[in-house]
């Protein structure tokens, strides 16, 4: 039931933001458990950002959660596919996109397009990954264009998700 694993991770969070945490799931008979086979109960796409870790923010413990991890929380052929694993092969109920504050990955994709100046290497596919975020952001700009282009790095990514044919609603 998604409303279920919705309602976990809400009361992972509300513990983790309280610092009345439990640190579920991480003893050794846990790590035996989840050596055989794991059964997470959700899915996460995060951004790489080390100053966020999911499995913290929602406390939760080991074989808990499906993670994936990507600068900006976007979504590529293969992060979707790492994200459909969950509720395809597991049957997993939610998927979860979780962005942070302060993300350098949207700030400098910003920057770079609000400048036309393309970042070096593959950083360049990340800001065109984020491009349709700034396009929105730049429509209806705010006082901190950074923080509104995150929120809508999110929704791109979580709509573009949904209209997956493996992970929309049924």
């Amino acid at each position: 039931m998604p409303e279920t694993t919705l309602a976990r991770l809400i009361e992972g969070n509300e513990r983790w933001v309280s610092g009345n945490l439990d640190h579920p799931d991480l003893d050794p008979d846990r790590r035996e458990l989840v050596a055989e086979a794991q059964d997470p109960f959700g899915v996460i796409l995060a951004c790489i950002d080390s100053r966020e870790a999911p499995e913290h923010v929602f406390d939760t413990g080991l074989g808990d959660l499906y993670v994936m991890r990507a600068r900006g929380a976007g979504g590529r052929p293969v992060v979707t596919g790492s994200v459909e694993c969950g509720p395809t092969a597991d049957g997993t109920p939610l998927f979860v996109v979780l962005g942070h504050q302060q993300c350098g990955a949207i700030e400098a994709a910003y920057k770079s397009l609000k400048d036309g100046a393309p970042l070096p290497g593959n950083l360049q596919a990340i800001v065109e990954a984020v491009e349709p975020a700034y396009r929105l952001t730049a429509e209806n700009p705010d006082t901190d264009p950074t923080d509104t282009m995150i929120r809508k790095q999110i929704k791109v990514t979580a709509d573009d998700l949904r209209a997956n044919a493996d992970l929309g609603p049924s």
